[in-house]
């Protein structure tokens, strides 16, 4: 019942906040949204750790077609829960500043969305499963089309076909899967599981499947998507985007392909390890010489999501542990960036690197957030970064010592393109864009400092968050592997 009620209130919510207008209907859905983060807090609280599906609801949805209502939660799922519920109330307070035609409409496709990224999170059924990754995917787009930069109809647009066409592979691959189960065909996890098909076969379902996960992370070269939707969405789009949504992809390689193809895994991770340590170059390359703020964080977030990427097709315990904990790290410093890069663009008019300058001089307390939460990004040891690098790149260079020395070029890569940044924006003399900066106010720090905490928690204290998964990918390690 847990984990139905953190599925369907922020839809009940939404349902609401959509018949609102004006400050009704933000308040609203950030009453709703803190609601919502509470039951999360509550399940997390109540939750046994070990490698058990808990607060589960199996109930036929499709009798005659063996397609079940299956969700629950074990704990990669609960971490992923928690980051949404998390997130979801701060995105919405950070907009607050701004302010939106048609609010109810906006803030009603934000919880909409939260049903959707959680549904997603939840699932046990595969077609349950790809029910809730079409339903996130809808307000999104209408989110990035209606409220998002001068080009965002084509941006969107493009952003909208790729994952449809991602998406409709997987689910081909998906009701190949539901025929090959025995007897009275059906979608349940277990029963995909359970599978015993030909390396052959398994081969060509990987990519079928893997296709869908690779777009919405993205993994190089399927992030073409990428930098244009996040520089064109508004900044609550940008970051559901970036610190949740992509976590979907990560989500689905770990629940739904490693251990339903292991075979097709096996024969094709030296291929994804070498794109997504490409992209991890790559990314930060090409954020090196952005001028533009938000498309220096697109970029690097490519760079980061590459090396998550190349942790899981490790398949040992640092890999998979690492990239559960740089999920939510991930999740939290890129939420900050694009929070304290829309605060710079309110209070200048511009996102231009070049254009800012002295910022420090007016605003110590911005300085501090902005140096925390790039510190976090950039894995200094003792914040949340270092946690989830550390252990992926001990993943990698266990999996082949190579590409673990080629993917740690990520940190220092990610120490140039930041701290440059830093530099010129916060340093220096100040200018006539810049004279006028304020420092942070009371709603702004409300969003930040939530942020910091779990920057320094999870950095100083990541078992626990590691404690929750781990029974959880021990499990799916000895599924993969036997």
């Amino acid at each position: 019942m847990l984990t139905a009620l953190l599925l369907f209130w922020p839809a009940l919510a939404g349902l609401l906040v959509l018949l609102m207008k004006g400050e009704a209907a933000k308040k609203t859905a950030f009453g709703a949204a803190v609601i919502e983060f509470l039951i999360a807090v509550y399940a997390a609280v109540s939750f046994e750790p070990n490698a058990a599906t808990q607060f589960e609801i199996n109930q036929p949805w499709i009798q005659n077609a063996g397609i079940s209502f299956h969700i629950g939660m074990d704990g990669i799922s609960l971490l992923l829960v928690l980051l949404t519920a998390f997130l979801v109330p701060l995105i919405i307070l950070s907009s607050f500043k701004h302010t939106y035609n048609n609010a109810g409409t906006f803030y009603a496709l934000i919880l909409f969305m939260q049903m959707g990224m959680i549904g997603s999170f939840v699932a046990l059924d595969a077609f349950v499963f790809y029910f809730f990754w079409e339903v996130a995917l809808i307000p999104i787009y209408f989110i990035c089309g209606i409220w998002g930069g001068e080009r965002r109809v084509p941006v969107t647009f493009k952003f909208f076909i790729y994952t449809i066409f991602g998406s409709l592979f997987m689910l081909v691959g998906f009701v190949y899967l539901y025929f090959q189960t025995p007897g009275t065909h059906t979608s349940d996890i277990s029963a995909f599981y359970n599978l015993a098909l030909s390396p052959e076969n398994q081969s060509w379902v990987f990519w079928f499947i893997f296709l869908a996960f690779a777009i919405k992370m993205p993994v190089f070269p399927f992030h073409t998507w990428q930098p244009d939707t996040y520089t064109e969405a508004p900044t609550p789009g940008t970051m559901l985007l970036s610190g949740i949504m992509l976590k979907m992809g990560i989500y689905g390689v770990i629940r739904w392909l490693l251990p339903v193809v292991p075979a097709g895994v096996a024969q094709w991770a030296d291929v994804v390890l070498v794109l997504a340590i490409i992209g991890i170059i790559y990314g930060a390359i090409i954020a090196i010489r952005q001028n533009d703020l938000k498309r220096l964080t697109a970029f690097s977030s490519i760079s980061h999501v590459g090396l998550i990427a190349a942790g899981l097709f490790t398949l040992n315990m640092q890999g998979l542990q690492g990239a559960m904990i740089q999920m939510l790290s991930h999740g939290i410093n890129v939420v900050g960036m694009f929070f304290l890069i829309d605060i710079i663009f309110r209070r200048t008019g511009t996102r231009e690197i070049k254009a800012l300058g002295g910022i420090t001089q007016y605003a110590k307390f911005f300085t501090i957030a902005f140096m925390i939460l790039l510190l976090g990004t950039v894995a200094l040891p003792l914040t949340n970064g270092f946690v989830g690098e550390f252990l992926l790149l001990s993943g990698v260079f266990q999996y082949n010592y190579i590409m673990g020395a080629v993917a740690g070029l990520t940190i220092i890569l990610g120490s140039v393109y930041l701290f440059r940044m830093f530099q010129r924006v916060m340093f220096g003399e100040a200018n006539t864009t810049t004279a006028k900066f304020t420092d942070l106010t009371a709603s702004e720090l409300a969003v930040l400092i939530p942020l910091i905490i779990l920057v320094f928690w999870i950095g100083l204290h990541p078992n626990t968050f590691l404690n929750i998964s781990e029974p959880a990918v021990q499990n799916l390690l000895s599924i993969i592997k036997r």
